[in-house]
């Protein structure tokens, strides 16, 4: 079973991700394109955000990043397959017999090397059609928010995307963040990591629980934190994972949660 399938939808594994979850999307000819240049060399062309919605129907669509962020936000339509999971050259390749489309993949944004390396992986597996989304998953939401899913619903409006500002109304640094905690008996710390980031250390004298994002408890540790009026602190690796959990907490109603900016990796550099 999945967290939160009425909410955040089938919440699986997360791969750290990279962009600032609900940024501000520059426009078109504002936005630049650092990593197009090198990818180009090897053959992988890009596809425009007008282009691609003009001939929406006519591209097989892909998303490469992980499963938990596909489940948060992802465009309409969107395969999911991971560019970490192990069947990823069988499943584009029979993709694209199946759909007879060119594949267009995408991830978070301009500065994401996921559908950079997809379409990399996808040409060296045989397949001909290829094109990269290189302006990534917000700049389309914000976009075109109607073809857009968000938490497992089509989305009614760009503003439905959570900002820099609201994100960062929640970050504490690492001190603050341990302060905070043991100065609070009653906190609930989640350690969000997966079982190979976490290595069975706990920051917090075995206060913080373990709940991975693919773990149903979480569910259940949201429940009580509404029920119990208890703050929530989170800790994932590196602070990337929270910025996709952030729609969950607040699409349940959850106002007194916090993350640690840069996550365990800057409590570490802290030391």
């Amino acid at each position: 079973m999945f967290v939160g399938r009425t909410g955040l939808g089938l919440v699986c594994a997360l791969l750290l991700g990279g962009a600032t979850a609900g940024m501000a999307v520059a426009s078109a000819d504002e936005m630049k394109f650092p990593l197009r240049a090198q990818y180009e060399t090897v053959g992988v062309k890009p596809i425009s955000t007008a282009d691609l919605l003009a001939h929406f129907k006519n591209y097989t669509i892909i998303d490469a990043r992980s499963e938990y962020e596909y489940q948060t936000l992802h465009i309409e339509g969107a395969e999911s397959v991971p560019l970490s999971s192990p069947g990823f050259d069988q499943s584009v390749k029979a993709l694209a017999e199946k759909t007879k489309k060119p594949l267009v993949f995408y991830c978070n944004g301009t500065t994401c090397e996921k559908s950079y390396k997809a379409a990399v992986r996808a040409m060296q597996s045989g397949v001909k059609q290829v094109l990269v989304y290189d302006a990534g998953i917000f700049h389309w939401a914000e976009a075109n928010p109607g073809k857009t899913d968000l938490l497992g619903k089509k989305m009614q409006s760009a503003s439905q995307l959570i900002s820099k500002a609201d994100f960062a109304a929640h970050l504490l640094s690492p001190r603050d963040f341990y302060e905070r905690v043991m100065g609070d008996p009653n906190a609930i710390v989640l350690d969000i990591r997966d079982a190979g980031q976490r290595a069975g250390v706990s920051l917090f004298q075995m206060r913080d629980v373990h709940v991975p994002l693919d773990n149903a408890r979480l569910t259940d540790w949201v429940d009580r934190a509404k029920r119990e009026n208890r703050a929530m602190f989170f800790i994932d690796a590196t602070g990337h994972q929270v910025q996709w959990l952030q729609y969950y907490l607040k699409e349940q109603g959850l106002h007194d949660y916090w993350f640690m900016k840069g996550g365990a990796k800057a409590f570490y550099d802290t030391l």
